[in-house]
């Protein structure tokens, strides 16, 4: 099948570009039993990762059994700020991928603008980002929804098919295909294989291949199309 070529990368920020994913379940998991929910790994993983703010809240009253009260997570904010100042890394290989990509890049998260921006100047990667970053506060609907790539591709002038989305959750790649656009999902993190694999998908676990999967590396490797 013939494709077009990708003239633009749309890059996830938690758990794609800073390894940040582990932490947040961390911390989720102290904070919402504190809140009398109890959630495995495994399960937040599931529902979690990826996610908006307003999919987890929705999830966390309904274990619960209780509506919360606007801003409730406000109180526990220097819990994850404090874990993310002393374990946040960047993505091993990541920052070599960006140096190795022809094409342009940006950044489209559910997070909000500061929280993005932190986590991306704690691993040292903000200055690579700058004026291409979306989040899921500029659109009406964040991920599973289309509306934040979609934008992204219009902010940077390139059509969806030309984009290829980089993702770790399955509300990232479900919003890339909903949007028209190439997913890859990057398994190297906390989200099974399966949860990320379906069509106009590529998944994958080494950071450091993902030029050669999207056909736009600055050494000329082919791409290898799941």
């Amino acid at each position: 099948m013939n494709l077009d070529p990708v003239e633009v990368v749309i890059f996830d920020c938690d758990g794609v570009l800073v390894d940040s994913e582990r932490i947040y379940c961390r911390v989720d998991r102290e904070v919402f039993s504190g809140l009398g929910a109890e959630f495995t790994e495994a399960e937040i993983v599931e529902q979690f990762v990826g996610s908006s703010h307003e999919v987890l809240t929705a999830i966390l009253e309904e274990r619960i059994g209780r509506p919360l009260e606007p801003g409730w997570h406000e109180p526990f904010r220097q819990r994850y700020e404090d874990a993310l100042d002393a374990e946040l890394t960047a993505v091993e290989g990541v920052a070599d991928v960006l140096d190795t990509l022809s094409v342009p890049y940006c950044l489209a998260s559910n997070g909000s603008h500061s929280a993005i921006r932190r986590n991306l100047g704690r691993t040292g990667l903000l200055e690579r980002f700058e004026g291409r970053i979306f989040s899921a506060r500029d659109v009406a609907r964040g991920k599973p929804a289309p509306d934040l790539f979609l934008h992204a591709a219009a902010v940077m002038g390139v059509r969806p098919e030309r984009c290829a989305v980089v993702e770790d959750s399955p509300y990232g790649v479900e919003a890339a295909r909903a949007a028209g656009m190439r997913a890859f999902g990057y398994c190297g993190g906390l989200t099974r294989v399966d949860r990320l694999a379906g069509p106009g998908t590529v998944v994958f676990e080494d950071m450091r291949a993902l030029p050669g999967l999207l056909g736009v590396s600055r050494q000329g490797t082919r791409p290898c199309r799941g």
